[in-house]
């Protein structure tokens, strides 16, 4: 496809948003972010900086819990989130109101997730799975290019987690404490186990160690339920010299059941660089939404 247009890419983070145009191959052609404040201020910069460009679709990955079941009144919406100001507002319309261009929208992570599956380190898999370990824990699922579901998106990182045997932190997560894993292995657990911000800390300290736990626990729960062929582990607490520590505890929760993948090629870090996945994704589902008018949830209605 040819064209002067652009393809946009919003990722609305609970910090900070990030939006970018690209050409139709996903080049990026311009990029601004700014602090994410009241849902009309960060809208507004939003809309300026695509109206400077002619832009034919937009991608929208966003922080949530948010609507994604495009049949459903408050599709496009966020949901119950912590964020102030935010909860119960109408992202999507808003946006539409002022861009009359397809959009598809989605959670961040099912963004990332897309990224690594058409760009990444998922283009040679047919399931692919993204996990996101930052502020909070969440994971995406793409299957021969269709996320898992419709009417809701996935939260993974609420699912139970079986605590370290010794770690007795009480976890932060307001609804499950130190049951699930965004309560006792996202970012801000590491400052409420040793009272120090994670950039701050050796990554020999303890706290790494039951980061890694919980991650090759969350790992070997998910290849045993969805049996991905890629496992890919984002966002600003793990790095890639964690991964052989994760790949060893997903083997001991395994304990010889199932036969699995060369762990090396099973988990694995993003391949975009300068955490560019979601917005790669962006702009795929961008594409999407042009040429399906109605993006990747509705293909099959057509």
């Amino acid at each position: 496809m040819t064209t002067d247009k652009y393809l946009g890419s919003i990722e609305a983070g609970g910090t900070k948003f990030v939006v970018a145009v690209s050409d139709f191959e996903f080049n990026s052609q311009a990029t601004a972010q700014f602090p994410t404040t009241t849902p009309e201020e960060t809208l507004e910069k939003v809309i300026t900086f695509f109206k400077q460009y002619e832009v034919a679709a937009i991608g929208i990955g966003s922080f949530g819990p948010v609507d994604i079941n495009p049949h459903s009144a408050t599709y496009g919406y966020i949901l119950n989130t912590p964020k102030a100001g935010w909860c119960g507002f109408d992202f999507l319309g808003t946006l539409q109101k002022a861009l009359p261009v397809p959009m598809y929208f989605t959670t961040d992570v099912n963004a990332a997730a897309y990224g690594e599956f058409i760009r990444g380190a998922g283009t040679k898999a047919k399931a692919v799975v993204y996990f996101t370990f930052g502020t909070g824990i969440g994971g995406g699922f793409v299957q021969e290019g269709k996320f898992i579901s419709t009417i809701s998106h996935a939260e993974m990182g609420h699912g139970t987690a079986l605590p370290h045997p010794e770690d007795f932190y009480e976890g932060n997560c307001p609804f499950h404490g130190n049951r699930c894993f965004e309560g006792l292995a996202s970012g801000p657990t590491i400052e409420g186990r040793t009272g120090i911000k994670g950039e701050d800390l050796p990554r020999t300290d303890q706290v790494f160690d039951y980061i890694a736990y919980y991650a090759g626990q969350l790992a070997f729960n998910t290849f045993i339920n969805m049996v991905p062929e890629k496992i890919i582990f984002g966002g600003s607490v793990l790095q890639e010299t964690d991964l052989p520590n994760i790949r060893n505890y997903f083997n001991k929760f395994n304990n010889g059941y199932i036969k699995t993948p060369c762990l090396e090629g099973l988990i694995v870090c993003p391949q975009i660089k300068e955490n560019g996945s979601a917005t790669i994704g962006n702009f795929g589902l961008a594409l999407n939404a042009l040429t399906n008018q109605g993006g990747l949830e509705r293909k099959n209605d057509e």
